[in-house]
């Protein structure tokens, strides 16, 4: 899926997580990652954000992940929503997210 545009999603309450997906000029993701839990959670946000990238079919973005304590399912909800608002897709094939 293609980035075409800024897309945000989540708010910086505690136990949400802001996620602002913009298009990236190289085929890469650029992933920033800010949170209060970074010492302990901070690998096991970047793998959630990362597959929850990959299995949306999106190779090329710059993603800023700010943290407030989510869990997993808000933080790939988050993810998944910003995906849809970046891109001009009328619908959105996700694949297995399980």
């Amino acid at each position: 899926m293609k980035i075409n545009k800024r897309g945000i999603a989540g708010t910086l309450e505690s136990s949400d997580v802001m996620v602002v997906i913009n298009p990236h000029d190289s085929q890469e993701i650029k992933l920033i990652v800010q949170s209060k839990v970074e010492k302990q959670f901070g690998s096991s946000i970047r793998k959630t954000v990362k597959d929850t990238l990959t299995k949306c079919g999106v190779l090329s973005a710059v993603v800023d992940v700010r943290d407030q304590g989510a869990l997993d399912c808000v933080i790939r909800a988050r993810v998944e929503a910003a995906v849809y608002r970046a891109s001009d897709e009328k619908t959105v094939k996700f694949g297995d997210l399980s």
